[in-house]
């Protein structure tokens, strides 16, 4: 399917419609990695697509031994890359498990990000392990100029991956996640930090998306009146600004963004911004991702029921 396109029923694995993806996410399952070796080889010169494939990639290699095989059997920087990212996997699920054998995976995340990093030393991909570890390995930099809270943190391991990849997806969420409530940090270092990294990105750029992030991070059910904060002018112009200055361009991405179009459907159609959200659903085609919509109840339901509110096909429907 392409995006676009509604055949009745969702589709929710992450490779979207980037078919090559989807193909090696296959073989990977069956214990081949010489499609995902092509892939990520295609994808050295595209960062985000690049970041994107490994971490999809990794996700369904992080349960078998095909990682280690594949940089045992033909080592190289996509084999690198790829056990860097499988041992970040493993290492986050003991860390939320409390599992004792946490330190030594983070240890490994450590050596194997430096590992792929030498190999591609331009390639910010490897970083990003460090980065989502950060609140294991208790990163307290001191925070620039221009933010009220101040708010220490992984700065300059930040700045070490945006001097690569200035307006890089993945290390911005990254980044910001290290200062959710639920991982150590604050609301006020979460809002500080979510606002001064989308003021500081194009308008054209999904980065503006980031203090939606962070309200739906910042929800709380039982508030008086929780559903209706996205009504509030300063979201309602938010995700209206992104509509207007970012969904055009979507068209021209390698595949759909999923996460990002589903953050956007979701803010416009809280703010009852309904044609609005209806072009984002609508970009979005049949693919579908859990976030946002798991925080508000069981993912399929809260996404068909505000596909229906916004006069779009549902499954079954």
């Amino acid at each position: 399917m392409t995006a676009g396109t509604f055949e009745g029923q969702y589709v929710w694995h992450p490779a979207a419609d980037d078919r090559l993806l989807a193909r090696a996410c296959m073989d990977v399952r069956a214990g081949r990695y010489l499609s995902a070796h092509e892939i990520l080889k295609d994808s050295r010169g595209d960062f985000e697509v690049r970041a994107h494939r490994s971490l999809v990639l990794a996700s369904e290699a992080a349960d078998s031994d095909l990682a280690e095989r594949w940089l045992a059997e033909e080592p190289g920087p996509e084999a690198a890359l790829l056990w860097a990212r499988v041992t970040m996997l493993r290492a986050l699920r003991m860390t939320e498990a409390g599992d004792p054998r946490e330190g030594t995976l983070v240890r490994m995340a450590q050596v194997a990000c430096e590992r792929a990093a030498e190999q591609m030393p331009d390639d910010p991909t490897p970083w990003l392990v460090l980065l989502a570890l950060a609140r294991v390995l208790d990163y307290r930099d001191p925070a620039p100029e221009g933010l009220l809270t101040s708010p220490p943190g992984p700065w300059r391991l930040f700045s070490h991956i945006l001097r690569r990849a200035p307006w890089h997806r993945e290390a911005h969420h990254r980044f910001l996640a290290y200062f959710f409530t639920r991982n150590g940090g604050s609301t006020s270092a979460r809002w500080d930090v979510a606002t001064f990294l989308s003021q500081r990105a194009p308008a054209s750029s999904p980065l503006r998306l980031l203090p939606l992030v962070a309200l739906v991070e910042d929800y709380d059910p039982s508030a008086l009146l929780a559903d209706r904060t996205w009504e509030q002018p300063q979201w309602r112009s938010t995700a209206l600004g992104i509509s207007r200055n970012w969904l055009p361009s979507v068209d021209g991405y390698r595949f759909t963004p999923v996460l990002d179009l589903a953050y956007l459907a979701h803010a416009l159609f809280m703010a009852k911004c309904e044609f609005e959200a209806r072009e984002a659903f609508t970009a979005m085609g049949p693919y579908a991702s859990r976030m946002p919509w798991s925080v508000f109840g069981e993912p399929e339901h809260q996404l068909t029921r505000a596909r229906r509110m916004c006069g779009l096909p549902i499954p079954g429907g």
